[in-house]
C-alpha cells in the first residue's frame, strides 16, 4: 500500500507551489517571477527586463533580448564583479556563497553563485521530493524517521578577503540546513567539517555502530565505498547487519546502473532508489514515482528551462555551443531527442548552458533522463556515441557476464590511418577481457545505428583495458577530486586525458 493516503491541503499546496497548470504556463510564471526580481540589477537593465515583462510573449522576447551564455562568457562579462563584492549584478544583493565546481574535465574551479533564493528553492524541491514518497508502494514508514547519512563536501567553507565563502554545494547546503533536520543529519556537524576525505570516511566508519540509518544520500561510488568499509571493519555479511532500518538510497550525478550489482552484494534486503538531479546551479529534477524511468523537471519553482537540440547545427565537434542556437521552451520539445539545457535561476544564471544533455521519456509528465554532457561524447567519424549508450552497454555486459563494473571511461585514438575507441574499465572480478570487449562492441552496435555503420568503415577497432577499481579512485585522488560530488569522466579528452595517460605509466 502507499505510504500516505491523503491529499495535501490547498494552502500547503499553494505554499509549496505544487503544479496546478500546464508546463508552459508554469514556466512562463517562473520566468516572469525571475524577471521581476532581477529587473533593477545591472544585468536586468542591460537586457531590458522591464520591456520583456510588458511583452505579450515574454518567452520569445526574453530569447530575443538575452544572449546565451556558458560559464566563461557569463563570468568574464558579469560574475567577476560579484566576486569583488559588487551587489545587484545579476541578482539583487551581494553573493555570499559560491559553489566550487570544476566539472569532470576542467582543472580550473568554477565559482557558481549561491544565493539565499536558490537555497530556498532547492529546499522547497527537497520537501516536494519527500512528499513524493506518498506515490511509492510498501515504504517502510519507520525508516523515514531514522538517520540520513549524507556524504558530501566539507561544511568548513573557505572565507575570502572580499567577504564571501566558497566550497562544495553539498557543504553549503548542509551548513544552511534547518535546525529541525539536525537530529536526523549524519555524520553530524563535527565530521561534516572534515576536509580530508579519507579521514572523514574513517570517522564515519568509527561512528557507524552508534547510528540508526534509514537514508543514505550521495554519489554512488562514494556511498558504495563507505558501506564496503563499514562491512569490512565490523566483519559483517551485509550493511543491514549494522543498519537494519536502511531502506532508501538518494543518488544523482551519474547513472546508477553500473553500480547496482556492487550495491546488491552489500545488502540483505532491497533499497528504494530515488534519483535526483541536483547540480551546483540548482535542483532541476527528481524521481517522484517509484521505478519510473525518468525524473520530473521542477517547472514551478526557481528555474526557467530552455532546450537546445543537441545537433551539429547547434554544437561544434568539441561540444561548444554556437552563437544564437535554436532554443525551445518546454511545450516545444519532443520525446526521444537529445537536448542541451539552458537555465535561468534565482542565483542570477541567465540562459546558462549547464553542460548536461537530457532526453524526454514522457513529455506529458515532463520526465527526462540525463544522457550525457555536451563535451562528453565520442564522434570521431560520425558515430555519435553518447554517455547513455555507454552506460547501457556496460550494464548489459555486466549482466551477461555476472560481473560488477563500477567505473569506466573511453577515449578516441588514431589507428592504422583511421580511428579506434580505447576503453578503460574498472572491475575487481575475474573477467575475460576479449569477451567483455566483444560484448560491449556488439551492444553498442545494437544501441546506436551510427556506431554500427562506422564500425564497418572508419572506426576500425575497439580496445579495452581492465583495471582495479582502486586505480580510478587513486587517479581522482591525485587530481584532488575525491569525495563529495566528484565523478570520474566517462569520456577523456584534452588535459584530463594527458594526465590519465601519465598516471597509468606510473603504475
Amino acid at each position: 500500500m502507499a505510504i500516505i493516503e491523503f491529499k495535501i491541503p490547498a494552502r500547503i499546496s499553494k505554499a509549496l507551489g505544487l503544479p496546478k497548470s500546464t508546463p508552459r504556463t508554469m514556466q512562463l510564471r517562473v520566468l516572469k517571477k525571475l524577471l521581476k526580481k532581477a529587473r533593477f540589477t545591472e544585468f536586468g537593465q542591460a537586457y531590458r527586463f522591464d520591456e520583456i515583462l510588458l511583452s505579450r510573449h515574454p518567452g520569445r522576447k526574453f530569447q530575443e533580448f538575452v544572449p546565451t551564455f556558458n560559464y566563461n562568457k557569463l563570468y568574464k562579462q558579469w560574475w567577476y564583479k560579484t566576486l569583488e563584492g559588487v551587489p545587484d549584478v545579476c541578482w539583487p544583493g551581494k553573493v555570499k556563497y559560491y559553489a566550487l565546481s570544476s566539472g569532470t574535465s576542467e582543472s580550473a574551479s568554477k565559482y557558481i553563485p549561491i544565493t539565499n533564493d536558490i537555497l530556498k528553492g532547492n529546499k522547497n524541491v527537497m520537501i516536494k521530493q519527500f512528499f513524493g514518497l506518498r506515490n511509492y508502494e510498501d515504504v517502510p514508514v519507520k525508516s523515514i524517521s531514522k538517520g540520513w547519512l549524507t556524504l558530501g563536501g566539507s561544511t568548513q567553507l573557505e572565507r575570502y578577503s572580499a567577504g564571501y565563502y566558497a566550497g562544495d554545494l553539498s557543504g553549503i547546503t548542509a551548513k544552511k540546513a534547518p535546525f529541525w533536520f539536525q537530529p536526523f543529519y549524519k555524520p553530524g556537524k563535527k565530521i561534516a567539517k572534515e576536509k580530508d576525505w579519507q579521514k572523514k570516511l574513517e570517522e564515519i566508519v568509527e561512528k557507524a555502530p552508534y547510528w540508526d540509518i534509514g537514508f543514505v544520500v550521495g554519489v554512488p561510488a562514494w556511498i558504495q565505498m563507505c558501506m564496503e568499509m563499514v562491512v569490512e571493519r565490523y566483519n559483517l555479511k551485509t550493511i543491514h547487519d549494522i543498519w537494519p532500518n536502511l531502506a532508501f538510497f538518494v543518488h544523482g550525478g551519474v547513472s546508477f546502473e553500473p553500480y547496482k550489482k556492487g550495491f546488491e552484494k552489500l545488502l540483505d534486503k532491497p533499497l528504494i532508489y530515488i534519483e535526483t538531479y541536483l547540480a551546483s546551479e540548482g535542483f532541476l529534477a527528481y524521481q517522484d514515482i517509484q521505478n519510473s524511468v525518468g525524473m520530473k523537471l521542477v517547472l514551478n519553482e526557481h528555474i526557467f528551462f530552455e532546450f537546445v537540440p543537441f545537433t551539429d547545427a547547434n554544437f561544434d565537434d568539441d561540444g561548444e555551443m554556437v552563437d544564437n542556437p535554436e532554443a525551445l521552451m518546454i511545450h516545444q520539445v519532443e520525446e526521444g531527442k537529445d537536448y542541451a539545457l539552458l537555465i535561468s535561476t534565482t542565483a542570477g544564471t541567465w540562459r546558462y548552458l549547464i553542460g548536461d544533455t537530457v532526453r524526454f521519456v514522457d513529455k506529458a509528465r515532463s520526465e527526462i533522463i540525463i544522457t550525457g554532457r555536451t563535451k562528453h561524447f565520442l564522434s570521431l567519424v560520425g558515430e555519435h556515441l553518447s554517455v547513455d549508450n555507454m552506460n547501457k552497454a556496460i550494464q548489459l555486459a555486466s549482466e551477461e557476464l555476472n560481473i560488477c563494473i563500477p567505473e569506466f571511461t573511453v577515449t578516441g585514438i588514431p589507428y592504422q590511418g583511421f580511428f579506434a575507441h580505447q576503453w578503460y574499465v574498472a572491475c575487481n572480478d575475474e573477467v575475460d577481457k576479449v569477451k567483455l570487449n566483444t560484448i560491449i562492441d556488439d551492444k553498442l552496435k545494437e544501441l546506436n545505428d551510427d556506431y554500427a555503420v562506422e564500425r564497418k568503415s572508419a572506426l576500425k577497432a575497439v580496445f579495452i583495458d581492465v583495471l582495479p577499481e582502486k586505480t580510478f579512485m587513486d587517479f581522482m585522488n591525485s587530481k584532488g577530486k575525491i569525495g563529495g560530488q566528484h565523478k570520474f569522466p566517462r569520456v577523456l579528452k584534452g588535459k584530463m586525458l594527458e594526465d590519465w595517460n601519465l598516471f597509468l605509466k606510473t603504475l
